[in-house]
């Protein structure tokens, strides 16, 4: 890799295409352009997929609420986005059994048909009638690529059966399958890291932020060494999400697309809870009208989300209100277990990118993307900034995107990335006798059994480049991790501040297991792979503290 010290000297000063963001949709754009070989440079202010892209319900979903709005288009992109995510990224993307726990027979029948026909209604009870009307549209809606089973109703004595602490008010439930992402910022990484191997000419760089614009181009700051470049390009994409507007203004452009609603999740650590789950999603209709959700996830439980408007994107937090709130709506389907405070490892807040809405209900506002075109002050450089969209859709909203950008600069689509494996997908085995070869092997590199399948969850079939790294010492703080495996991410991985490191490219903060101890020792193997000296480990020691005080977790 490059040394990030000379990194900006090595940009060209013109790309066809400049992408500012790096959250999902600016990676996904980044890796089609790519591979119709353009030459593109991508920038973000701070870590890649650190933004709202970092705090989603980790879902790779149909999106089965949105048929009440009626967005048959949104659910149908989005269950073939799904299964296609499960076929090339199956290193992170897995089935994930749903249940939906139903209170009357009834139900929901006339708020549905009214939020159907776009008019207001509060829908805080969805009957056994209007789930397996709504799952059997699901599943019609989703056959294309399927790759999952088709929905089953359950009585109540089954339901009872399968899951016990399940509220008793259940009368039936409705079983369907979604997928999740287990790591999701390695995947957006993993987009990129693809894209840059395909086209030397393209560069994805994080900690880069846009300064200014004027006569002589745009003006890039590198954040970690305070050194400038001025960069021209033909097309300008603006994939800031909900600091679109703000981007803008820094080209010189007024702009009011953006709206924005913070999402609240929590991680939490309840065995009881983890449980009664059984490995299920708990995806439910809260008394308040939300739909909420729960399920395990890296030995603990994410439970999410709230839905709030918020002005300014950079204040956004999970306050006190929303932990609460989430800790209380769980006992709604599990009355009999308490989620106490001490039990949250972790929260996360996000700002989704929504279009602006004035005056709409929070939960009203479409998850649809869209496009919207601007002109830098010179008259000539569009400016496309990409509106909503979410993990699930990003592959498709990417295409549309790309073959705008294609067009504009006469250039013919080479290849599509519908069948392109991610990262660690490709050739990642996928039935009993490819996954022992390849265990196999991983496990001879490693020397263990253990090792080689925890390399393969992490990792997927990049595990091979990491077990390659010679010295394989445990940490003293962490035995699940190694020093070589933290030094070749480190190297890699482009990684910059050690927050990358805990945060996104391992799931060392995900998962809960940050300590002290954890944090000095990682500081002191990322200091070493990236030549930080003694004050910039402490500096990086002091900000991951204070980012995990954000996150409302306990250090010790």
């Amino acid at each position: 890799m490059t040394n990030a010290a000379t990194r900006l000297d090595t940009l060209k000063r013109h790309y066809s295409v400049l992408i500012i963001g790096g959250g999902i949709n600016g990676c996904g754009l980044f890796r089609d352009l790519t591979a119709q070989s353009i030459d593109c440079l991508l920038v973000d202010k701070n870590d890649f997929c650190s933004g709202a892209s970092a705090a989603p319900s980790r879902l790779i979903h149909g999106g089965i609420k949105y048929l009440e709005t009626g967005e048959f288009r949104l659910v149908r992109q989005s269950a073939r986005e799904r299964n296609l995510l499960l076929k090339n990224a199956p290193h992170y993307v897995k089935p994930l059994e749903t249940v939906l726990p139903v209170y009357s027979w009834f139900g929901g029948i006339l708020p549905s048909a009214k939020r159907f026909l776009q008019l207001r209604a509060s829908l805080n009870d969805r009957g056994a009638i209007i789930t397996e009307f709504g799952l059997r549209l699901y599943d019609l809606l989703g056959r294309h690529f399927q790759t999952m089973p088709n929905h089953r109703m359950l009585s109540r004595h089954s339901i009872a059966s399968l899951m016990p602490e399940l509220t008793k008010r259940v009368v039936a439930a409705g079983v369907y399958y979604e997928g999740r992402i287990t790591h999701a910022e390695r995947l957006g990484l993993e987009l990129l890291l693809d894209g840059m191997q395909d086209n030397p000419d393209a560069r994805a760089l994080n900690h880069v932020s846009l300064s200014g614009s004027g006569s002589g181009g745009i003006v890039l700051t590198d954040e970690l060494h305070k050194k400038s470049v001025t960069v021209t390009a033909d097309i300008v994409i603006n994939a800031g999400g909900a600091w679109i507007d703000v981007i803008n203004g820094k080209l010189g452009v007024a702009s009011r697309h953006m709206g924005g609603n913070k999402g609240s999740h929590l991680i939490v650590r309840n065995k009881r809870l983890y449980e009664a789950l059984g490995g299920r999603m708990i995806y439910f209709g809260s008394a308040d009208g939300r739909v909420n959700l729960l399920y395990p996830f890296m030995g603990n439980v994410l439970i999410g989300a709230t839905d709030i408007p918020v002005d300014d994107p950079d204040t956004a937090i999970c306050e006190d209100t929303e932990r609460q709130y989430l800790s209380r709506v769980t006992r709604e389907v599990f009355p009999e277990i308490e989620i106490p405070q001490d039990d949250i490892v972790m929260t996360y807040c996000g700002v989704r990118p929504l279009p602006r809405s004035d005056g709409l209900d929070p939960g009203s506002v479409s998850r649809d993307h869209s496009i919207a075109r601007d002109f830098m002050p010179d008259g000539r450089t569009p400016i496309y900034s990409l509106i909503g969209g979410k993990w699930t859709t990003y592959r498709g909203f990417s295409e549309e995107v790309a073959d705008l950008v294609l067009g504009l600069l006469r250039r013919e689509r080479l290849r599509s990335t519908r069948d392109l494996p991610i990262g660690g997908g490709r050739d990642f085995p996928t039935d009993e006798a490819d996954s022992h070869r390849f265990n196999t092997e991983l496990s001879r590199m490693t020397g263990s059994h253990d090792r080689a399948v925890d390399l393969l969850y992490r990792y997927g079939t990049r595990s091979i480049l990491i077990a390659s790294e010679p010295g394989d010492i445990r940490l003293r703080s962490l035995p699940s991790y190694s020093c070589s495996e933290l030094t070749w991410i480190c190297r890699n991985e482009n990684v910059g501040r050690l927050t990358d490191l805990l945060f996104r490219r391992t799931d060392i903060a995900l998962s809960g297991r940050l300590s002290v101890g954890v944090i000095a020792e990682t500081a002191e193997i990322a200091g070493d792979a990236l030549g930080w000296n003694a004050e910039r480990r402490q500096n990086e020691i002091d900000a991951t503290l204070q980012v995990c005080h954000s996150h409302g977790m306990a250090i010790a």
